[in-house]
């Protein structure tokens, strides 16, 4: 057998299948997959509430916060590399009120969808998205653990909404295919 077909039979430990694929082990998920939906639903809600992020100023907030992403990327060792300041720059500043939207309605959404349960690995797909942009843009605060359990769901995304209304839809989407 070669390296290669080695390396391609291995199988995962029975602590890493239980852990990730066992609807026994689904209240983990749960907690974790509540708890980092809420706090997208918070941002999120608070975002869509503030005509700086959505209505008649939408724009404003994002702007600021992109301007400060741009302020991060000179130095010698810059928080914000060159490459992403670009696209701040040329891609998203130019268009900071749909991205003002797309952020709100973003945050809003994956919280709803990962409290619910509801196509769990999506969710945590474009929340680990979005707190990589935070990430990148400079900004640590909470992203760094919310991007942590986003990976960990998307590890888990048979069974992190067992608990959810995945549960009933993912078999039915899978059924009729």
């Amino acid at each position: 057998m070669s390296a290669k077909e080695k390396i391609l039979n291995l199988d995962n430990p029975k602590w890493i299948k239980s852990l990730f694929a066992d609807p026994k082990w689904s209240f983990i998920w749960l907690a974790l997959r509540v708890y980092i939906g809420l706090q997208w639903l918070e941002a999120g809600w608070a975002k869509i509430g503030n005509s700086a992020w959505v209505g008649e100023n939408a724009g404003t907030a994002v702007s600021g916060f992109l301007h400060g992403a741009l302020s991060k990327a000179s130095g010698e060792h810059p928080d914000v590399q060159a490459w992403y300041a670009w696209f701040v720059e040329t891609v998203a500043l130019p268009n900071a009120k749909v991205f003002s939207y797309m952020v709100s309605i973003g945050e809003f959404l994956v919280g709803i969808a990962l409290i619910l349960g509801i196509f769990t690995g999506l969710a945590a797909f474009f929340g680990a998205f979005m707190n990589m942009n935070y990430l990148l843009a400079g900004t640590v605060s909470i992203n760094p653990i919310l991007l942590i359990g986003a990976i960990l769901l998307l590890i888990a995304w048979r069974v992190a909404g067992w608990y959810g209304l995945d549960r009933w839809i993912l078999p039915k989407l899978i059924r009729n295919k």
